[in-house]
């Protein structure tokens, strides 16, 4: 395979196997509890639980279905950066470094699928 070949198929995979732990291991059951209609839920930034949900949600669920496809991937990858960023340095702030170890490698997996593209395999560049 050609370099600029593998190059493509790595930001493939940097986008959706990150995207797709991040749906099932975190997103899924925040999703399901929020359409039970279940809003009891953490408030990191003073906002109220329910709003703090939804913005979960988005940043565990839409945003990461987004990027899997690569939809808007460059915009999709804010919220879902902004909500490991929240959960890293609010959430576990005061927590020991291995506590904030993986929202703070999702945080970064997101912020480069935003510095770097979707990449070749994406709705984006069709």
């Amino acid at each position: 395979m050609k370099t600029k070949a593998l190059q493509q198929l790595g930001l493939a995979l940097l986008r959706i196997i990150p995207s797709s732990f991040m749906i099932f291991a975190h997103g899924l059951g925040k999703f399901q509890k929020l359409i039970a209609g279940d809003f009891t839920f953490a408030d990191p930034i003073g906002i109220g639980p329910a709003p703090s949900l939804f913005l979960a949600v988005v940043g565990e669920v839409v945003a990461p279905l987004l990027i899997i496809v690569g939809f808007k991937t460059r915009l999709a990858a804010i919220p879902a950066f902004i909500t490991m960023f929240v959960a890293a340095f609010i959430t576990h702030g005061t927590d020991p470094f291995g506590k904030k170890e993986l929202a703070l490698l999702y945080a970064v997996f997101f912020l480069v699928i935003f510095l770097v593209g979707p990449g070749k395999y994406s709705i984006d560049k069709k």
